[in-house]
């Protein structure tokens, strides 16, 4: 049984556009933070989808020059190839699993979707320097490489929560002005703003998304009905 109940929350903004100036300030300047700013805020939302479509928005607005990266998809077993075509693969999308178009411009901000060895992780956030055709170069923001130069390859990965296999060639990376809540659990940041446009969909995702600051005047929550659900799986706290 789920355990709901209305939840009122401080530091509110009545818009989405209000909420992204509360964490970057002007849209102009965005392109122009340091590293160590950047890598001290972001904003949350519950799914996927919602924060790519922010991310899109606060793109548009960083100046220079976008550069836009393609994935290739194949499917790992020729029998398959008919009934899966690659416009099919394009489209698919899953958590962990980088798009099939990426777009990203230097001085933006991403977050790494898989392990680089030696020094990157899941979850390291890095600042882009410059944009090669098959390399991105990249300051490292969080972890223990912090303030080092790296250089990203494409790589090739195989999600497996598919009935089918297959493979997508692509940098594993996306922007990260706005990420997944289940993204930021255990970060700690300076200014936090949660994007409650979809309610919370499992247990402690709420609060995982209300405590990722220590100062509650940097937390900032855009509800657009005005109140939402606080969901807890009442056996897993017995």
């Amino acid at each position: 049984m789920e355990k709901l109940f209305w939840c009122k929350i401080c530091c509110s903004v009545t818009s989405q556009q209000d909420l992204i100036s509360s964490v970057y300030g002007d849209f102009a300047d965005v392109g122009n933070q340091t590293g160590s700013w950047l890598c001290k805020r972001a904003i949350l939302t519950p799914r996927n989808d919602q924060a790519a479509a922010i991310n899109l928005k606060i793109l548009t607005h960083v100046s220079g020059n976008s550069v836009q990266y393609t994935s290739i998809n194949t499917v790992m077993e020729e029998e398959d190839a008919t009934h899966y075509p690659v416009e099919f693969l394009e489209s698919l999308n899953t958590p962990g699993l980088p798009a099939h178009k990426i777009v990203l411009k230097i001085g933006v901000p991403i977050i790494l979707l898989s392990l680089c060895p030696p020094k990157l992780c899941n979850g390291t956030r890095l600042k882009i320097t410059n944009l090669q055709q098959n390399i991105i170069e990249a300051e490292i923001l969080t972890g223990c490489g912090a303030g080092d130069v790296v250089f990203i390859p494409r790589i090739p990965l195989i999600p497996n929560n598919f009935p089918f296999s297959f493979k997508r060639v692509q940098f594993p990376v996306s922007l990260c002005y706005a990420m997944t809540i289940n993204k930021a659990q255990g970060q700690t940041l300076s200014v936090a703003g949660v994007d409650l446009t979809t309610d919370c969909f499992s247990h402690g995702q709420l609060y995982v998304a209300l405590s990722r600051v220590n100062n509650p005047n940097n937390l900032f929550v855009y509800i657009p009905t005005g109140s939402t659900y606080n969901i807890v799986y009442t056996e897993a706290l017995s």
